[in-house]
């Protein structure tokens, strides 16, 4: 059941049938985000670095509106285009977490927007754990 649907002007609006983030059980579940400029709806940029960076960013907008931080994180999905682009995206990354690292499954896979390079979804613990 979901408790709270979140938005916020600084990530970008949904482009389909789903909430940039909800809450549910003391959960914070962030939607897959991609490396659009929310001011814009475009791409940021063709690098992974600099789409990486505007993924998280975007993310971390989200956590906020929602009462969370980066640091609530406890698990995160990668989806990246190319592998070749790993070690760049997981620099980027780096500058976002901190050791204990979330869970994290990554995937090579195809992107919905051509010239996307990265999406990433978050999910954030908030509350003490309870039972419904």
């Amino acid at each position: 059941m979901i408790q709270e649907q979140g938005f916020t002007e600084l990530a970008p609006r949904p482009v389909g049938p789903y909430s940039q983030g909800c809450k549910s059980a003391g959960f914070v579940f962030v939607s897959g985000q991609g490396p659009l400029d929310p001011a814009t709806g475009r791409i940021c940029a063709p690098d992974i670095a600099s789409q990486t960076r505007q993924v998280l960013t975007n993310i971390r907008h989200i956590l906020t509106s929602m009462r969370a931080t980066m640091k609530d994180v406890v698990k995160t999905t990668v989806i990246i285009t190319d592998a070749k682009d790993f070690a760049a995206m997981n620099e980027v990354y780096k500058e976002f977490f901190a050791e204990p690292y979330p869970a994290r499954t990554t995937f090579i896979g195809q992107l919905v927007i051509p010239g996307m390079l990265v999406e990433i979804d978050a999910t954030a613990q908030t509350d003490k754990w309870h039972w419904e």
